[in-house]
């Protein structure tokens, strides 16, 4: 478009908004008048600062993009397996947290990448001998964790 034709744009966008400016103020009072009146000035800014072509291509690019997201159909089969794959997630979560209520409770055995809890290292305080230094700094933490009163 040439600089007359966005000028014209300008010129209908500005009218309508005065129009609309006119009916405000008679209607809802100076306050709502006022706020129409501001809206009215946008267009001949933008067009003064050259900015409202840039938002025409912009609106169209967005419109072109949405139209395009609309009616493609792999870009709906992309969607589509995007949302399957948020609910296999969901759903694997609430599957877990399952499993993890159930062996808690011990209702059941735990799973095989699991261990028992009683198939754990125990130490104490009063250790073996032979023990690793491994199981004494574990001991050391226990006895930290009992004089605490935590267990």
């Amino acid at each position: 478009m040439d600089g007359t034709t966005w000028a014209a744009l300008t010129a209908a966008l500005t009218v309508a908004g005065g129009i609309w400016t006119w009916i405000a103020f008679r209607r809802r009072g100076a306050v709502n008048g006022l706020r129409a009146l501001g809206f009215t000035l946008l267009p001949a800014a933008a067009w003064l600062t050259g900015t409202l072509e840039v938002v025409v291509e912009i609106a169209g690019s967005v419109t072109d993009w949405a139209t395009g997201l609309v009616f493609d159909v792999f870009t709906w089969a992309g969607v589509g397996l995007a949302g399957l794959a948020v609910v296999l997630f969901v759903v694997s979560g609430f599957l877990r947290d399952r499993q993890l209520g159930r062996a808690q409770a011990g209702g059941s055995a735990p799973s095989r990448d699991r261990k028992a809890p009683d198939a754990l290292p125990r130490s104490s305080a009063s250790g073996a001998a032979g023990r690793s230094p491994v199981d004494d700094d574990l001991a050391d933490i226990e006895a930290l964790l009992r004089k605490r009163g935590i267990e």
